[in-house]
């Protein structure tokens, strides 16, 4: 079992590293051996994280940049190439809430700047990903999707969840372009996280909560554990999948 999770030798890209659940990602593949390249838009934060991986003799390089932005993807890529000879696993986390609001009042540029943070930002993650990955023999992709749009809408949510709805699309196209090259591509489902982008007011917590059959949200440590499952080796038939780890969210709707 340990060798389905050993990632010794493999170099990892985490896009939407600063907090959260792609916080929690970077430090469970340091863990089990791969070399980390951060990126997100905070350099303190990833700076803090990449010098906790190092103090416990693990490899991590921070590259701040905005995800909606191609450079900041390119220049991922030449930091993994040229720290760590290329690229084996891709996490594209970045997301926002965007346009809070019901449909009929959500503007074409708020509905644009929703799908750019998170539908484009994978796009153009995978973009310059998969060549690295392709001249390694292959590699996995995953993308942190949302059981918003998918197994249910949320009032003044919509443009969030279609472009989180589209990243299933996203990785079965690629699976459909790459998989017969090694590459695979899932999009992991959470339910309600504990992170910065969860409510602090109690009653609306506690409304989260109970939209779960286990009447909790996930610790970001546990949306991870997922994640590393499909990017190891124990991961490695599953491609162009959509994987729920929502808490019995979508099973009791």
């Amino acid at each position: 079992m340990s060798n389905l999770l050993n990632l010794k030798n493999k170099t990892a890209a985490v896009i939407g590293a600063s907090s959260g659940i792609g916080r929690a990602v970077v430090l469970l593949l340091a863990e089990h051996g791969a070399n980390v390249v951060l990126c997100a838009r905070r350099t303190d934060k990833l700076e803090e994280t990449a010098a906790l991986i190092r103090s416990r003799g693990g490899r991590a390089v921070a590259v701040a940049g905005d995800a909606v932005l191609p450079e900041t993807h390119e220049a991922v890529v030449r930091t993994a190439e040229r720290e760590f000879g290329g690229l084996d696993i891709a996490v594209n986390n970045a997301g926002i809430i965007g346009a809070y609001k019901p449909l009929a009042d959500i503007s074409p540029d708020e509905w644009r700047d929703t799908l750019d943070g998170n539908l484009t930002a994978a796009f153009l993650g995978a973009r310059s990903q998969i060549p690295l990955m392709l001249a390694r023999g292959g590699g996995a992709i995953v993308f942190t999707s949302s059981f918003v749009g998918t197994s249910c809408a949320l009032p003044n949510k919509t443009a969030y969840g279609c472009a989180k709805a589209a990243l299933a699309a996203l990785a079965k196209g690629i699976t459909a372009d790459y998989a017969a090259q090694g590459i695979r591509a899932n999009a992991l489902l959470p339910g309600g996280t504990d992170t910065e982008m969860m409510t602090t007011d109690p009653q609306q917590r506690a409304w989260a909560e109970g939209l779960h059959a286990v009447k909790r949200i996930a610790r970001p440590e546990e949306i991870a554990a997922a994640i590393l499952f499909l990017v190891s080796p124990m991961g490695s038939f599953v491609t162009g999948a959509t994987l729920f780890a929502d808490g019995g969210n979508s099973a009791v709707k």
